[in-house]
């Protein structure tokens, strides 16, 4: 028996509820002790929006139809690096799909390869011990099986063998075995695959854990009223001397519904319905450090959201300029910093707030030139920017800018004389030049790049590794300043972040240029960011 378009449809949506419903079991899988776009969040959103393509869908729709409807959905919903990758396995499916109403194990399998064949080639340099390890090796465990059995039973055997890869993960990343966990991209993609088993095998569609996610559901939904677009959901670990949460509370009341401030010991659980979440989190940053951050659409729950996105969403502007600039950043001071320095737009996002395929690609579509330069800055978006590029209507350069400094440096060396090579490659040359710092904190005690971490630690990082842990902001900001400079050194900027007053930005930046030497000039700026208590750039 061979799954048809209902089937898969119906499988999609159980595999994405699965995803949501144990989203925080995969994100605590993450080891790197620094807050980010986990991985079950990214993993979620992204197939959120292919339930979303879903929605209206009806049960005759060919295979085909459905999964190239999952796949668009996938693709411009991606978030981070996870969510990329997993587009990319469900393209995969599209493609081997295409034009069949049923399919059997052996086209299932052969989908599968294209999948896993298009995420390597996404990935620059692939690291073994991830998803893509977890995919490939359960196809190849399993495709010579696929012409004995059925589609239900093959697919079976091929999540039975990403079980057995996922447990290899920790002996081929060494991190993964120091922290005693396996990679959270695999896990992510074995949920997904559960969910999608549950209806295969029997017709049942997983539920959300918080409210039915069915096609009947969704369509049920269609026309009901919600008063706010996101729901934020974050946690506040708590400063030394952190206000009484219950003003949190009634600051919620003025922007939002459906409040929830859970006051423990040494956090506050947040959740709230409003049309602000970057206010949310800014009043939320009052309080403490903020982690496991998630802001969704609402709209995600009625079958409306694709038709509202379409109408939400800004037509391609004119492409009359020959060169234009899409930067990611996020912070008042930083994004109109790149703006002053040229940049057409900026999506708003970065570490812990990955923006989707979607919002890279609408930006560049506002973007009236020919040719676009996209700045991601942070690594976790290059990926998200390449799928936008080749979407997009104009020729598209993703720079592979890894960090904020790095942007910025690309878009001063961009000289609007030179052709599109030129500037390229000169803008190429000079970020890779640049040195960056980010002092953050530690959200989960760790063992990572052979340091002791705990939860609430300062953390000093250089070009992406730790290098250090403090307890004071303002030592950590001189000690790694003066620990990046070198002979070669003359210019250094620092953006401090939302967290930070300008009292004690000041009196630290003082601090630092008294012991920096008199050919090294500073700049303090603020940056206004979330996560990062200060960016540092050495030039």
């Amino acid at each position: 028996m061979g799954i048809n378009g209902r089937v898969l449809r119906d499988a999609v949506i159980s595999g994405a509820n699965n995803i949501k419903n144990k989203r925080i079991e995969v994100d605590e899988l993450n080891v790197f002790p620094v807050p980010d776009g986990d991985t079950g969040t990214n993993m979620s959103m992204t197939a959120a929006n292919a339930v979303a393509e879903l929605a209206n869908i009806p049960d005759g729709a060919p295979a085909g139809e459905v999964a190239k409807k999952a796949a668009s959905g996938m693709l411009r919903g991606a978030r981070g690096n996870s969510g990329v990758i997993l587009s990319l396995l469900f393209r995969g499916l599209s493609k081997g799909f295409a034009g069949k109403s049923e399919v059997n194990a052996q086209e299932l399998a052969a989908a599968l390869k294209l999948g896993v064949d298009a995420a390597y080639k996404s990935v620059m340099k692939p690291t073994e011990g991830t998803m893509l390890t977890v995919s490939r090796e359960a196809w190849e465990k399993t495709h010579e099986l696929a012409a004995k059995v059925s589609a239900e039973d093959y697919l079976a055997l091929y999540i039975d063998e990403a079980k057995k890869s996922l447990e290899r993960t920790p002996e081929l990343l060494p991190v993964l075995k120091k922290a005693g966990v396996v990679d959270a991209g695999g896990m992510g993609f074995i949920v997904i695959l559960e969910g999608m088993m549950s209806v295969v095998s029997g017709g049942k569609i997983i539920q959300e854990n918080n409210g039915k996610m069915t096609t009947a559901a969704a369509a049920e939904a269609e026309n009901a009223k919600i008063t706010y677009a996101y729901g934020a959901e974050f946690v506040i670990l708590k400063n030394e001397n952190a206000k009484d949460p219950a003003a949190l509370s009634a600051y919620l009341e003025t922007v939002g519904d459906s409040i929830t401030v859970a006051d423990e010991e040494d956090f506050i659980r947040v959740n709230v319905h409003t049309d602000h979440p970057g206010k949310v989190l800014e009043e939320g940053l009052k309080y403490g450090q903020l982690t496991k951050v998630s802001v969704i659409n609402l709209l995600e729950k009625t079958g409306n959201l694709v038709k509202a996105a379409k109408k939400n969403r800004k037509s391609p502007v004119e492409p009359v300029n020959d060169m234009g600039f899409v930067a990611v950043a996020a912070g008042a001071g930083i994004e109109n910093l790149f703006r002053d320095l040229g940049a057409d737009n900026v999506v708003s996002g970065g570490q812990t707030m990955n923006p989707s395929t979607e919002d890279i690609l609408e930006a560049v579509g506002q973007t009236p030139a020919k040719n676009v330069f996209v700045l991601p800055n942070n690594k976790n978006i290059i990926l998200a920017a390449e799928q936008a590029a080749r979407l997009a209507d104009r020729n598209v350069c993703v720079l592979q800018t890894r960090t904020i400094p790095q942007g910025i440096c690309a878009m001063m060396n961009y000289d609007p004389s030179g052709d599109f090579a030129v500037n390229r490659a000169a803008m190429t040359e000079a970020f890779d030049r640049v040195s960056s710092g980010m002092i953050t904190y530690a959200v989960r005690d760790s063992e990572y790049d052979g340091h002791r971490i705990k939860q609430g630690e300062i953390l000093a990082m250089e070009n992406g590794k730790i290098v250090f842990a403090e307890k004071s902001v303002g030592k950590a900001l001189i000690k790694l300043t003066k620990k990046m400079i070198t002979s070669s050194s003359s210019y250094v900027t620092v953006m401090y972040g939302a967290d930070v007053s300008d009292d004690d930005a000041n009196e630290a930046f003082e601090q630092l240029r008294s012991k920096l030497g008199s050919d090294i000039d500073a700049v303090l700026v603020n940056g206004g960011q979330p996560v990062y208590y200060y960016i540092i750039s050495v030039e």
